[in-house]
């Protein structure tokens, strides 16, 4: 299966708060996204003229001072159709990259349809995986002895199930949030 652009739907979320130019676009990922997700200039002063093509996006020009020209980037409406409709598929579980914090980045309303959904999928995921490493953990290091043996791999190995139950525990908090409101 071919890997999506999900830079593609990021341009697409972050444009669809605000216009914004090629420079606004990258600056965020200094902060916010770049919290979870990277992209260089070289990635994305391509995609967006790619997504221009696309009819994604548009710009306008602006002048900045005296006689310096922007483009200032704005999501069309096919635009808008694109990002709804990645927002709305099943994020791909198994990426390098979380595709669910990404989504759930760009959900501004706490009582969006699309939430409840999406973070049982994710906790059922988490659990499984949770599970999975704990038995694996058992399995590869039934001992001390064993854990002496391959010490490092054990230490990995702690980390994923520790940082799994932590992602686990954090759906679980969303969960109740979400029933409270």
């Amino acid at each position: 299966m071919a890997q999506k652009n999900r830079l593609k739907y990021i341009l697409l979320g972050l444009l669809n708060r605000q216009r914004q130019t090629g420079y606004d676009l990258a600056k965020s990922f200094d902060s916010d996204i770049g919290e979870f997700w990277t992209a260089n200039h070289s990635q994305i002063y391509p995609l967006l003229k790619r997504m221009e093509a696309d009819h994604l996006i548009a710009h306008e020009a602006i002048t900045v001072g005296q006689k310096l020209q922007k483009k200032q980037y704005y999501v069309t409406s096919i635009g808008q159709r694109t990002f709804s409709s990645w927002l709305k598929s099943p994020s791909d579980l198994n990426g390098s990259h979380d595709e669910f914090i990404l989504k759930l980045f760009f959900i501004d309303d706490p009582k969006s349809k699309l939430l409840r959904p999406m973070i049982t999928t994710q906790q059922q995921y988490h659990d499984e995986k949770l599970h999975h490493l704990e038995q694996q953990f058992q399995e590869k290091f039934p001992n001390q002895k064993r854990i002496d043996q391959d010490f490092g791999h054990s230490l990995v190995l702690r980390h994923a199930i520790d940082r799994a139950r932590g992602y686990s525990n954090w759906l679980a908090e969303m969960v109740q949030t979400i029933k409270t409101e």
